[in-house]
């Protein structure tokens, strides 16, 4: 089974088990993953256009997945060595959190605005669960919510080699961007 349609159907179960009307539920409607490396020998990055997420407004309950293939470099062979070497995406197809924003009641989603949240749950990413904390922002404008936000991953803490030859190359740190555009679930 694909990914994408492994997706859907994760979209799908989590919109009936929160079992709410279409419009408490939220479905990313296009998507920007963005993460950057810099080092004095080499800057690294890519995107991704194709993760995927559902936040339920009336709990604050978010889920976002993102296939690790689909992040698109410059160059092919820094491609082909992040998904063999480094992220070794046989083994760990996807990365995934699943959180909650903690202050919910300082959104209004039926009133445009910008409100600064912030939201709790697991990353997990090369089959590495940990907690995290992330700053957000939700823009909600005409019935639609933009969500954003800035971090950091550390490599050894997902458990991420750097292998010696290559270390200068690639940061222990890595600056992440993520942008999604919501749209009210509409039930087929």
């Amino acid at each position: 089974m694909s990914f994408k349609v492994l997706t859907k159907l994760t979209i799908a179960a989590f919109c009936c088990t929160w079992g709410l009307a279409s419009a408490q539920v939220y479905v990313s409607k296009s998507s920007t993953v963005h993460f950057f490396s810099e080092t004095p020998m080499e800057n690294i990055e890519a995107t991704s256009k194709e993760a995927t997420s559902v936040l339920n407004s009336q709990t604050g309950e978010l889920l976002i997945t993102i296939g690790i293939t689909s992040f698109k470099f410059p160059s092919k062979l820094m491609e082909e060595h992040f998904n063999e070497n480094y992220m070794e995406t046989e083994k760990y197809p996807k990365s995934e959190f699943k959180g909650k924003i903690v202050d919910l009641k300082t959104v209004d989603f039926k009133k445009d605005g910008v409100y600064n949240v912030v939201v709790e749950g697991d990353l997990t990413v090369h089959g590495v669960k940990k907690a995290k904390k992330i700053n957000a922002k939700l823009e909600v404008k005409g019935g639609q919510v933009t969500g954003t936000s800035k971090f950091v991953i550390n490599l050894e803490e997902f458990k991420i080699e750097r292998p010696k030859i290559v270390w200068e190359k690639i940061a222990e740190n890595i600056d992440v961007d993520v942008n999604f555009v919501y749209a009210p679930y509409v039930k087929k």
